[in-house]
């Protein structure tokens, strides 16, 4: 008799304490997304040797996984609240277990490149599920800000781990192994997430708008596509730039204009009527901006102009995911005393701050102000992304709860798409003066530089003698004074996060609409929430 009594005890989550299994669960679904987002950009030096993929075909293989993610976080997040948000999340497991397996053992580029496209779709699947199971099995609202702040900490420690263990698994084995690794645990959490996790469901009114989640979904795929080639071109008015970025926009707004008309529409947008809500997607966007631009311009300012190896920039990155971990760890308790507007504010502000310590970086080494800047940054950003996260997921209804998840997704992607995009062509506005007029060095020769650091490197080192030499040391000089117009830019828009954030509430209102029901390990959502809930949100 004892099993079924187990049973009983482990599948009631909603309200027992083996939610925190659940949340477990979740949490190492959450890391193989993360590193399968970081983790390929040390392999592909060697999957460029191995595969010899042409530019555009290695450009492909970088960004297939991300701009497919992005683009059906929508999708895929409604889909969840209507057929079941454990079965999303089953099938992303397989489907990403499986899609490991051909990129592990590809042998061209294409293959690859169609691999890192079915990764992308079973990301897109597993990661708004686990947002909204965990907003289901947590509906104490104390409690919920305690799993997302475990959540984020997660991510972080997931996305920061992905060069490390790429640069280790490339270095002793192969660039396949890097995918390789998915397959055990994906073996292993399949039949764990089966036996444990809960199956929930929102409001399953009226058909399901398959015209508009591929609407959606070709939208920000546009968007983001547009956004990325900006970022690499440097111009939001190259043709291909601003074609998709355009054709994205018009059909994300017919999407809008297309949810509002209809009686059962795949996301709410009276949401975005709700002040919180706005401003926390909002907060989750420039937070994003923010961090990703930072972080490529760091690790290229660690390794071209302190000449640290691989392994060193990512040890001194390491104190950044540690400040990281921290604030989602104590996330819980920090919301709980002082609220999201001074939450949120506080960490726009001590990222801003530790922007501008960061100007201080010159052309020789400073471990101490490095460390310093980096535990800050870290430590701010993650408090703003946790208290964003959390006043976001909080103000959704309940039964929209995968919409909401992939809301925030989307907006965690459009954000680190910006961010590359905008201060890259602030950093290379900066960047490209200072190597106009170099004594004994060509046009031909300064508009190759002006491209990046190190191809001004290659272009030094191939003309030798002073002006190589001349043409190194511009560089040089240029490149950081770019860093530090960067940060500068970059802490105007934190401050600017700063100010939005005075629009979230000022204490964290804990009612809470009562804990659903679980039968048979299946969570019964009440189609419509009474309590804490804004009554123009819900038809009467």
């Amino acid at each position: 008799m004892s099993g079924p009594k187990s049973w009983q005890r482990l599948t009631a989550v909603a309200g027992g304490a083996n939610r925190w299994v659940v949340l477990a669960v979740l949490c190492v679904s959450l890391v193989l997304v993360a590193l399968d987002a970081t983790i390929l950009h040390v392999a592909v030096p060697s999957v460029t040797e191995d595969l010899r993929p042409g530019s555009i075909e290695l450009l492909w293989v970088v960004d297939a996984y991300p701009l497919v993610c992005a683009s059906l976080l929508i999708l895929f997040g409604t889909l969840g609240d209507r057929v079941g948000r454990r079965r999303i999340l089953l099938l992303g497991y397989g489907l990403f277990g499986v899609a490991s397996a051909i990129a592990a053992l590809a042998d061209n580029a294409q293959v690859l490149i169609a691999a890192r496209a079915l990764l992308g779709v079973g990301g897109a699947m597993i990661m708004p599920a686990t947002l909204s199971i965990l907003r289901q099995v947590f509906p104490d609202r104390k409690e919920r800000a305690l799993a997302i702040g475990i959540w984020t900490a997660v991510a972080a420690i997931g996305a920061a781990s992905g060069p490390v263990l790429g640069g280790f698994l490339v270095q002793h084995f192969w660039w396949g192994s890097v995918f390789l690794i998915n397959i055990p645990l994906m073996v292993l959490i399949l039949p764990l997430g089966r036996w444990l996790l809960p199956e929930s469901r929102g409001a399953a009114d009226g058909p399901w708008d398959v015209v508009g989640a591929l609407m959606a979904a070709a939208g920000v795929l546009g968007v983001v596509l547009g956004v990325k080639r900006a970022g690499a071109d440097q111009s939001f008015l190259d043709p291909r730039a601003f074609v998709p970025l355009l054709l994205g926009a018009v059909l994300l707004v017919l999407f809008v204009r297309r949810q509002k008309r209809r009686e059962h529409p795949l996301i709410d947008m009276r949401m975005f009527s709700r002040v919180t809500f706005t401003t926390s997607v909002g907060c989750i966007v420039l937070a994003m901006l923010a961090l990703v631009g930072l972080e490529l311009i760091a690790v290229q300012y660690l390794q071209l102009v302190l000449h640290l190896s691989p392994l060193e920039t990512g040890l001194r990155l390491l104190p950044l995911t540690f400040a990281a971990m921290a604030a989602g760890g104590t996330g819980s308790y920090t919301l709980h005393r002082i609220g999201p507007r001074a939450m949120v504010s506080l960490g726009f502000a001590l990222t801003a701050f530790a922007v501008l310590l960061l100007t201080l970086m010159g052309q020789h080494d400073r471990p101490l102000l490095l460390t310093l800047g980096f535990v800050l940054l870290g430590f701010g950003l993650q408090t703003t992304l946790f208290a964003a996260y959390e006043s976001m997921l909080s103000e959704a209804p309940a039964e929209a709860a995968g919409g909401a998840a992939a809301i925030g997704e989307t907006s965690y992607q459009l954000g680190a798409g910006m961010g590359i995009a905008l201060l890259g062509s602030v950093m290379n506005a900066a960047y490209a003066p200072g190597l106009a007029d170099v004594p004994g060095v060509s046009a031909e020769d300064s508009a190759g530089a002006v491209n990046s650091l190190g191809e001004a490197y290659q272009i030094a080192a191939a003309l030798g003698g002073p002006a190589g030499e001349a043409l190194e040391t511009a560089a040089r000089v240029s490149f950081v004074h770019g860093l530090h117009v960067t940060l500068l830019v970059s802490a105007g828009l934190l401050l600017t996060g700063a100010v939005m954030a005075l629009k979230l509430p000022r204490a964290m209102e804990c009612a809470d609409p009562a804990a659903p029901a679980v039968e048979g390990g299946a969570v019964r959502i009440p189609a419509q929430p009474t309590k804490d809930r804004d009554p123009a949100h819900h038809p009467a």
